[in-house]
């Protein structure tokens, strides 16, 4: 693997940051540099202090005036749902029922899977983004695919084969017995091989019986170091149709707490209406919720309480996501202009450093990864992602009046898209597709 000197304008945080005006929060460097070696970051800073450590000869790339970040990282997708987005429906449960459990049949075949996985991890890479966590079909081919093709990328993973047993076609079913079976395969065919990371996946409450969320329970108890992902408290009538299948249950999220799903290493998508019990629990368990933006106002499920969440006295974990496909874009940045506006509309602030560090380290945190991604630290893979604050007519024209750092980043957040990724870079490597494949 060639050494490489990146050189730019490096971005990358050291924590959350407090405010507009927090610059201990991050590392900035006007004129700086990466030095990769075998595919991580050997050192970081000034070009000049960094260009020194380089051995002689070292390949040297220069993205200025661009900005450098760490990739980012998307915490919650759905594989098999890239045919289904801009489908209309009227909300969640009509969605899933009339677009998204027939799409996701199709998985069945390996063919389709790794189709669809080839254009799958092309619009990762073209929009920046190096890690994702994502929910495969029902069939094991799925997660074969999906994981295949993160290996055949060199790109740090997680996914895993969805759990269901009821409320959804034939074609989408397995068993307790069957749902744990092949969930122990994947985790022995794939976990820990290249960078994948395998997540033990019951797709939510609704499509589990309890029945298997005993034997999602025993895997939990058998691999304590694997994710588990699912889904909480999206929609109303989602709510009151779980309630009423797990009556025993306090709430939406006793019914995880009962079978033992709830951890530090528990991603919970959406949880949006959550009520002050239930934060609690979310909090004292270390469980993170992972906001969805694009999604919850494409399918009217609501405003995720982001900032109310994160200052309460027993603070929740927060995660950012774009929920592909019933979110609308595959892009971070589009993500946190839509989480943005949902602020605002609660009467909360989101500010750019707060999103930037949501997308890189603090998704990284949320992972207990930021030892290896999220971050420029030398030590860390060189997942990288290169951005141009003017790739557009607009765009070059608004940066003409941009005096900040942080103005920058707003630009970015508001009007970006992939045409802003300059490069997108996994372990070094430039990997952004230069055409759609087909």
């Amino acid at each position: 693997m060639t050494d490489k000197l990146i050189r730019g304008r490096l971005l990358s945080f050291k924590r959350a940051p407090l405010s507009l005006t927090d610059t201990e929060s991050y590392l900035y460097e006007s004129d700086g540099a990466l030095l990769v070696v075998d595919g991580k970051i050997k050192a970081a800073g000034d070009y000049a202090a960094v260009k020194a450590q380089a051995p002689d000869g070292v390949e040297e790339i220069d993205h200025r005036p661009h900005l450098i970040l760490p990739g980012f990282i998307d915490m919650h997708m759905h594989f098999p749902q890239m045919q289904v987005i801009a489908s209309y429906a009227a909300n969640l449960l009509e969605w899933l029922n009339t677009y998204t459990f027939p799409e996701e049949c199709r998985f069945v075949e390996s063919e389709h899977a790794a189709r669809i996985a080839t254009h799958f991890y092309d619009e990762l890479l073209r929009h920046g983004t190096t890690t994702a966590v994502a929910y495969c079909s029902v069939h094991k081919t799925s997660a074969d695919a999906y994981f295949a093709e993160a290996m055949r990328r060199g790109m740090c993973m997680v996914g895993g084969k969805v759990m269901m047993d009821r409320n959804a076609p034939q074609g989408l079913l397995d068993t307790p017995e069957m749902g744990y079976d092949e969930t122990r395969q994947v985790i022995a065919d794939w976990h820990g091989k290249g960078r994948n990371h395998v997540a033990i996946t019951p797709r939510f409450a609704i499509t589990s019986t309890p029945a298997q969320m005993e034997a999602t329970q025993t895997l939990a108890q058998e691999f304590p170091d694997l994710f588990i992902q699912t889904h909480l408290s999206e929609n109303h009538d989602e709510i009151r149709y779980t309630c009423e299948l797990y009556p025993e249950a306090f709430d939406y999220t006793d019914i995880y707490a009962r079978y033992g799903l709830l951890g530090k290493k528990t991603l919970l998508g959406h949880a949006i209406h959550l009520s002050e019990r239930e934060a609690d629990v979310l909090s004292e368990a270390g469980a993170v919720a992972v906001h969805c933006p694009t999604s919850n106002l494409f399918l009217g499920s609501g405003l995720f309480p982001m900032k109310a969440l994160m200052r309460r006295e027993k603070p929740v974990r927060v995660a950012v996501a774009t929920d592909i496909g019933g979110g609308s874009s595959y892009s971070m940045l589009k993500t946190m202009d839509e989480a943005y506006k949902i602020q605002q509309l609660l009467g909360e602030r989101l500010n750019p450093l707060e999103s930037f560090y949501l997308m890189t380290r603090g998704n990284a945190e949320a992972l207990s990864m930021a030892d290896d991604i999220g971050t420029l630290e030398p030590g860390t893979a060189a997942d990288l992602v290169v951005l141009n604050a003017a790739p557009t007519p607009a765009m070059k024209l608004r940066m003409e009046t941009v005096k900040t750092l942080a103005e920058e980043l707003f630009l970015l957040q508001t009007m970006g898209d992939d045409r802003a990724v300059v490069e997108t870079y996994v372990s070094g490597n430039g990997m952004k597709p230069k055409h759609a494949s087909m």
